[in-house]
């Protein structure tokens, strides 16, 4: 299958009952249904409901283009790990996506670069491609930020590495002082870091695509241009519609590029 050129991805966090979910997800997979760019693969969109939602969503999904995900997963495969959940289980369920090492993860539940090393490789040893999110906490400079976010990736491969494992990793850039602002980091900022990013040489047989995350939303991708291979999308892609918007902006980039 092609690999699409522009990459969207929404995280619903826990915003939504499961009711909401699953109307949301019907919206969204009409537009899926109707819009040409993803019918045609050029633009990708993935989609990471609460764990418990997962199942009805990719059913929502099905006979669409739209992936589904989740938003964590235990280092473990099985075994006394009261409330976790197993990546064969995701797996199973028919995710292809999970996101691994969010901010939120870090702050709220003492996440340790051990941990989210053992999460990514218990994704890819699943079968399932990481989203794996990286990000300073403070506003420094593109140097500093893109030093910070290899720090990062490197300590997020160990295990990995340890374990010979290999495969895509979606890095997904959310400097922390950017998540849940009013706006995102400055487009010239946030041009840079990426393709910093994009230019990190790492030991493995790694193959990265790095899209931004952190208030983005409608308008964001018309202004970065390809300076970014997407966007991984919060609450500004919660209303259907903001999306569809956000898909335009996708699809009319690439007929600006071809034309």
């Amino acid at each position: 299958m092609t690999q699409p050129r522009i990459m969207l991805g929404v995280s619903l966090k826990m915003y939504f009952s499961y009711q909401q979910t699953l109307a949301w997800s019907q919206e969204v997979a009409e537009i899926a249904r109707r819009h040409p760019a993803i019918v045609n693969g050029e633009v990708g969109l993935f989609v990471l409901p609460s764990f418990p939602a997962i199942a009805a969503t990719g059913e929502i999904f099905s006979g669409t283009p739209v992936t589904i995900g989740a938003q964590d997963l235990c280092w473990a495969d099985n075994g006394a790990w009261t409330g976790e959940v197993s990546g064969p289980m995701l797996a199973e369920l028919g995710s292809r996506w999970v996101e691994i090492g969010h901010a939120e993860r870090r702050r709220h539940f003492a996440e340790t670069d051990t941990q989210i090393a053992a999460k990514l490789a218990a994704a890819l040893r699943n079968g399932l491609t990481p989203v794996l999110c990286l990000g300073e906490e403070q506003h420094l400079s593109s140097e500093q930020a893109i030093a910070i976010c290899r720090q990062q990736l490197e300590a997020a491969l160990s295990e990995a590495r340890e374990q010979q494992l290999n495969g895509d990793i979606v890095i997904a850039w959310e400097p922390q002082w950017a998540i849940g602002a009013p706006a995102p980091a400055p487009d010239d900022f946030i041009a840079e870091v990426c393709a910093g990013l994009r230019q990190l040489r790492v030991a493995g047989d790694f193959r990265f695509r790095v899209i931004y995350g952190g208030s983005a939303g409608p308008g964001l991708l018309a202004r970065l241009g390809h300076h970014v291979d997407g966007l991984f999308l919060g609450r500004f892609a919660h209303q259907p519609q903001a999306l569809r918007q956000i898909i335009d902006e996708a699809a009319a980039l690439l007929t600006a590029t071809e034309a």
